[in-house]
């Protein structure tokens, strides 16, 4: 019998969207699987009848917004299947994409989370095979705690001539269709619901880590993705929510040692990108201002994240060095070079 499996579809409005990705879902040859959609807070008529149409499809309806990281959450609670998909609803798939996360999965049971191969999905329609932003070949992080993935760096994105089809560990599995054990989920705690959005998946796969588990990249499990569908890029609210978490995330996992100089030259660096933001056209003193209301909120809410920070080096089992062995100390200095 094989194991069984939820997607976890946090959706908030685009309907027509969530109906491609549960038509595409549709064909999954799967046997074991089940969806649930997670209504964070909208209001759309009809959405019953919608997700009713598709088999073994539930909906979970929330009276507020709680973002992508308590939509999910929430999702997992009403879950009993041995693995969770943590998914986006702009999203399409290969009707074999299941099989080998699950394969991968059983046959190492410390893994954490796994990512299949994210394509761009627009591209993919255009008969071009090019990697999604959002994920690509898996994603990574260097020792700055900037991250990156396999196929994209920055705004270079790779078209895909099957360079990564060997599965590997990687730092982070993205949301766009994030593959994890439900216990090891829940043992975790789970999202960070602070977060709200951007960048929770990395700090849940450095958690997992930390605490022994593998994240991995399954090339053989195919994922289709229309980026930017949610927040565009280089949006002040998609600013504000990156530079904020990705601090908050650094605070939490780093070790003391790594904090005493990864934080100073953060903040240097930080400064750098306002004034980088400052001068863009169109909207650039905005831009600015969101990363130093993402700093504000940071030094606002440091007991809470520091709390936060002794519960998770409290489960630390693998150091930092074993962590970062192979992350590069900063992306941007390689770019220069």
């Amino acid at each position: 019998m094989r194991p069984t499996v939820d997607i976890i579809i946090p959706h908030f409005k685009r309907r027509d969207m969530l109906e491609r990705c549960l038509d595409s879902l549709e064909q999954t040859s799967y046997p074991a699987m089940g969806i649930i959609v997670v209504d964070n807070g909208g209001t759309e008529a009809g959405l019953v009848f919608l997700v009713k149409r598709y088999r073994n499809a539930r909906l979970l309806r929330l009276p507020e917004n709680l973002g992508y990281a308590g939509g999910c959450n929430a999702g997992m609670k009403h879950s009993t299947a041995d693995y969770v998909v943590f998914m986006n609803d702009d999203t399409e798939h290969d009707p074999l994409w299941l099989e080998p996360l699950v394969d991968a999965a059983l046959a190492d049971e410390s893994t954490g989370a796994l990512q299949p191969k994210i394509l761009s999905l627009t591209n993919y329609h255009k008969g071009k095979k090019v990697f999604d932003y959002a994920g690509a070949a898996g994603g990574m992080i260097d020792r700055l705690g900037y991250p990156w993935c396999l196929g994209r760096t920055f705004s270079t994105i790779e078209p895909d001539r099957g360079q990564y089809e060997a599965g590997q560990d990687i730092f982070w599995a993205s949301g766009v269709a994030m593959f994890v054990k439900r216990a090891v989920a829940e043992e975790l705690g789970g999202f960070d619901e602070d977060f709200f959005m951007q960048m929770e998946e990395i700090d849940l796969s450095w958690r997992m880590q930390l605490a022994g588990y593998h994240v991995r990249s399954v090339p053989s499990s195919v994922v289709l993705h229309e980026g930017g569908a949610s927040l565009q890029g280089g949006s002040v609210e998609k600013i504000y929510f990156n530079h904020r978490n990705n601090i908050a995330m650094i605070l939490k996992n780093r070790s003391i040692a790594g904090l005493l100089w990864v934080i100073p030259s953060r903040l240097l660096l930080e400064f750098a990108a306002a004034l980088f933001y400052l001068v863009q056209f169109p909207g650039g003193p905005k831009k600015s201002a969101a990363l130093f209301r993402a700093m504000a909120y940071n030094i606002r809410e440091i007991a809470c994240t520091l709390e936060k920070r002794h519960k998770i080096q409290a489960l630390r089992i693998v150091g930092d060095r074993t962590l970062f062995r192979h992350s590069p100390l900063s992306l941007i200095t390689q770019q220069q070079m």
